[in-house]
């Protein structure tokens, strides 16, 4: 794929932008044989996505929206491709993705997006309804200056929580230990792990003891180990994110925070002792998830963090593990542990979709993209096609189907079939549908963290990222500042989970990161998280 984009922005230098192949052959051929009006389109899917043009549902919406769409699909190095399509200033018709384009975009780079509030008025019935019965979700849409660039997602069923820490049942059961509750207890299990061929296949040096999901660059996301920051009672959202969070209706950062301090010199000390995956920070997505399937029912991985048992180890390892309750981070501790809450995160989401302002028949991209928030249809943006992902019951309700290929888990199938999360769509509450075993197990397996979620104080100490919109200029400056500090924090992340050496760094980084502006940020979000909670009063 790489070789491919990189063959596309060769040939495409003149005009400096990655669109700009496929839209001149939008404007050569404006209309298809059958009268369908030519659109180009950039999707960033996840790995597993199938090629887009081989999903039923996509196909009949565009057919309904009389459209056909010249699809480019990115898989990997998004901000590095998003960077020379912007500043080329030639983009596709339509982007799709959660929050590929962002608000500092839509600042930066003014004139570039269509302004699409009228579009919707004129020819966007389902969007109309969709704010009409979730108004928070045209708030979400909404620039401060009235206009709407980015339309959003709804999901409605995702849990209180994304990331479940999950542990090998079978291996703690072999070795004749019972689960951890605390970080020490947690560092005895991986060590024994790690020393006691726990897998019992003869071989003590084939078990990973601690994995978790890739690092970014931008940031921390979900099935990483900032959860266990949980443990020293702070509450953050969305795996993490650039650090910010509420305590006690305070904004703060955690990369600058004691506690997180205390996480990375705990994790450093796992890893030294090789209890952590010697490819945690090197290896993709793909090969998160494929190591800890193992070899058949030989399982590879002891504790590791993941969305659902099925879709973390597959069909016939999942039984061996177990979700655990949040760690104390030892036995002495008072400290109440909490847990990453991201149902904002889960169930909504921003600019999912935008136009271009160069698009040359509006009228036609709008039409394909209120295709896309009919209810019927959103349903299937996430699960997939009726018929092979979703039986029609034929009295208005719907049930997700298991997949297809018996071996593949509903987690898998779902981001194999559509655009699943990363898709714009609209659940709406009068949807009547039967979800799947992934998502009905996602509840069971909520339950060991369920206590630690319910006693979060929602308004105090979960920071409402999703629903704060800045001005232009404060999203500037947050912008400029942020690709600063997290160029400086994760790398020093990396380096001292892997070499170690933050305790005599720690000072001059802190003052680092205060010198790039994190106070100033800080002061920003403050700002506008004591203005939306005003507002909610």
């Amino acid at each position: 794929m790489k070789k491919v984009l990189s063959l596309l922005l060769t040939t495409c230098l003149a005009t400096a932008t990655l669109a700009a192949c496929s839209d001149k052959t939008s404007k050569e051929q404006e209309v298809t044989k059958d009268g369908r009006v030519i659109l180009t389109g950039l999707i960033t899917k996840h790995p597993l996505t199938k090629n887009v043009n081989k999903m039923e549902w996509l196909e009949e919406a565009e057919k309904r929206a009389g459209v056909e769409i010249k699809w480019e699909e990115v898989t990997a190095d998004w901000e590095q491709k998003k960077g020379a399509m912007l500043a080329g200033g030639d983009i596709p018709d339509i982007i799709v993705g959660p929050n590929a384009i962002t608000d500092a975009d839509f600042s930066k780079f003014k004139g570039l997006f269509e302004d699409l509030t009228p579009l919707i008025e004129d020819h966007g019935p389902n969007i109309q309804k969709m704010f009409e019965e979730k108004s928070e979700l045209k708030v979400i849409s909404t620039q401060l200056n009235g206009e709407i660039y980015g339309l959003p997602k709804y999901q409605r069923y995702w849990p209180d929580t994304g990331t479940r820490q999950f542990i090998n049942q079978k291996w703690l059961d072999n070795l004749g230990l019972e689960q951890p509750t605390n970080w020490d207890e947690l560092y005895t299990v991986l060590k024994a792990f790690k020393e006691e061929d726990a897998n019992g296949n003869g071989d003590p040096n084939d078990e990973i003891p601690m994995d978790f999901a890739p690092i970014g660059t931008g940031g921390f996301g979900f099935f990483q180990p900032t959860v266990l920051l949980g443990s020293t009672g702070m509450t953050i959202v969305g795996g993490g994110g650039q650090g910010y969070f509420a305590e006690d209706g305070k904004v703060s950062n955690f990369f600058v925070d004691e506690r997180y301090k205390q996480l990375v010199e705990f994790l450093n000390k796992l890893y030294k002792e090789k209890l952590i995956s010697g490819e945690a920070f090197t290896q993709d997505y793909t090969k998160y998830q494929s190591v800890a399937r193992g070899e058949g029912e030989t399982a590879t991985v002891g504790y590791t963090y993941g969305w659902e048992l099925t879709d973390r180890f597959g069909n016939e390892l999942a039984p061996q593990y177990s979700s655990i309750a949040p760690l104390k981070i030892d036995e002495s501790s008072t400290v109440k542990p909490s847990w990453t809450y991201d149902y904002n995160v889960l169930n909504y989401g921003v600019n999912m979709i935008q136009m271009s302002s160069q698009t040359k028949n509006k009228e036609a991209a709008m039409r394909f993209i209120n295709e896309l928030y009919d209810p019927k249809v959103s349903m299937q943006v996430l699960f997939g096609s009726l018929g092979p992902n979703i039986k029609d019951n034929g009295d208005e309700t719907y049930s997700i189907l298991p997949p297809e290929d018996e071996k593949m888990d509903p987690g898998t199938w779902k981001w194999t079939s559509s655009w699943a999360d990363n898709g714009p769509l609209y659940i709406s509450d009068s949807l009547k549908l039967t979800l799947g075993t992934d998502m009905q197990s996602v509840g069971e397996q909520t339950e060991a963290l369920q206590s630690a979620l319910d006693a979060i104080d929602t308004e105090n100490d979960v920071l409402p990222d999703t629903f704060l919109k800045y001005s232009e200029e404060d999203n500037n400056a947050m912008s400029l500042v942020n690709t600063e500090l997290m160029n400086l924090a994760m790398a020093n992340f990396s380096k001292w989970v892997t070499k170690g050496g933050i305790d005599s760094e720690w000072d001059s980084y802190v003052e680092k990161m205060n010198q790039m502006g994190l106070p100033g940020n800080i002061e920003i979000v403050q700002e506008y998280y004591d203005d939306y909670k005003s507002k909610m009063e």
